[in-house]
């Protein structure tokens, strides 16, 4: 897909990647870009920037989705690129084990790292379906092909959001639908907390949300399924695959050296 002209939708686009996709399609060419976010005023703040339509929506409330997809599709007409990019991430705290984070953070993660995908994907799918053609570009993380040390939470429900994707791909491919997924390592966003070097996940350099929207862009073009700003997530997918006892105590080493 080219962007240009495209009526595109990104959620999460108040700060980090998803304003810097939003600013990016706006330079490629796109028809008209909405940002989405909680922060309806950071939204409205970088729609002004580009030209575009803020709107606050919390991802994490189907209604809000649906409302979204409603109010763009009236006033600027179909949705082509529809960027589901929102995301939280907690911590294995209180108490350092996989299991330690809150029921609420869990269920919080969960609605937010998967049902969100789910959501824009029930709101949008309909009209797609029927014109034979759209693209859902899910921001997921490269934790969902790997892990993440520290976050079981968000390691589980970023697996899940590859699988839903997945299943959205070979469910919709025969229907002019195209899915992709971005799965970054370590990208200088306010998700980093306390880690000036990235922690774990910043042991390929932490990138920039601009050279993210670069990887997007090129991903796009291609219609790439995976989207991979870090190139050595595709090496340690596939060594996972190979040899998935070695790879987990490549992990435990990896966790020992920042545990230490």
């Amino acid at each position: 897909m080219e962007v240009k002209d495209k009526v595109v939708v990104v959620t999460g686009a108040a700060s980090g990647i998803g304003a810097a996709l939003a600013r990016r399609f706006h330079q490629e060419g796109a028809g008209a870009v909405v940002a989405a976010d909680l922060d309806g005023d950071g939204a409205r703040q970088v729609a002004q920037e580009i030209g575009g339509l803020g709107m606050q929506t919390d991802v994490a409330v189907e209604s809000d989705i649906v409302r979204l997809v409603q109010d763009t599709e009236s006033l600027l007409g179909p949705i082509d690129l529809f960027c589901s990019n929102a995301g939280v991430a907690y911590n294995d705290e209180p108490g350092g084990t996989a299991a330690s984070c809150s029921n609420a953070n869990w269920q919080k993660a969960w609605e937010i790292n998967v049902m969100a995908h789910v959501y824009a994907a029930r709101a949008v799918l309909p009209g797609m379906i029927a014109r034979g053609a759209g693209y859902l570009l899910n921001t997921v993380s490269a934790a969902g092909l790997l892990n993440q040390i520290g976050s079981a939470s968000y390691s589980t429900t970023k697996h899940a959001a590859i699988g839903f994707a997945e299943s959205l791909a070979i469910t919709h491919g025969d229907d002019g639908i195209k899915v992709s997924v971005i799965c970054p390592q370590a990208v200088a966003t306010p998700m980093l907390g306390d880690f000036d070097d990235g922690g774990p996940q910043g042991v390929d350099g932490i990138i920039s949300p601009e050279e993210v929207a670069d990887s997007v862009v090129a991903g796009l073009s291609a219609e790439s399924f995976l989207i991979l700003p870090h190139e050595k997530v595709h090496l340690y997918t596939q060594r996972k695959i190979s040899d998935y006892d070695r790879w987990l105590n490549g992990m435990r080493r990896l966790r020992r050296s920042f545990k230490d």
